[in-house]
């Protein structure tokens, strides 16, 4: 299982959810590279250990997408959260 940082949001909306995101994010700096997720019908079923393993490496694949060319891990912006 990974050590990520995972918050997942339940029965929350779009706008809540946002605030919730901005809010954890202000509250605490460790969380700036948290991964944060809300439940789906799907994902309501699953275990947790998985449901936590498949956001990490969401995060991670994002990540890895949003990095531009010739740039460092650390060298990039807030994506809009």
């Amino acid at each position: 299982m990974t050590m990520q940082k995972i918050v997942v949001l339940h029965g929350f909306s779009p706008e809540e959810t946002l605030e919730a995101m901005r809010a954890v994010k202000s509250a605490l700096p460790s969380a700036s590279d948290a991964a944060f997720a809300t439940t789906t019908q799907t994902n309501l079923g699953w275990k947790l250990g998985d449901l936590v393993d498949h956001i990490a490496e969401e995060h991670r694949q994002y990540r890895e997408m949003s990095i531009p060319q010739g740039k460092t891990k650390g060298n990039h912006g807030d994506h809009g959260v």
